[in-house]
């Protein structure tokens, strides 16, 4: 019975050891949009599709900076989907 307490404590003491490895994410960062901001940008991620949109649009750019750290700019842009441009 000693054999089986000590064994359960051992198991509970390598759980408790290894239970803070958990690798934390880091937080995404926001860029704020505007004139002449400065991206380092390294890899895109996902950026929004204006092909079948018509006027100002919000958009949105996520992508990863050299360091490896996620980025996300929200913007306007002109959608390229207006038929009646010329």
């Amino acid at each position: 019975m000693k054999m089986f307490i000590l064994g359960f404590a051992a198991l509970l003491a390598t759980g408790s050891a290894f239970a803070d490895t958990q690798t934390t994410t880091a937080p995404v960062i926001h860029d704020k949009p505007g004139f002449f901001v400065h991206m380092d940008v390294d890899k895109v991620l996902s950026s929004t599709d204006i092909a079948q949109k018509c006027g100002l649009i919000p958009a949105r750019l996520d992508y990863l900076d050299h360091q490896g750290r996620e980025h996300v700019l929200d913007y306007q842009v002109d959608g390229t989907g207006c038929t009646n441009d010329h």
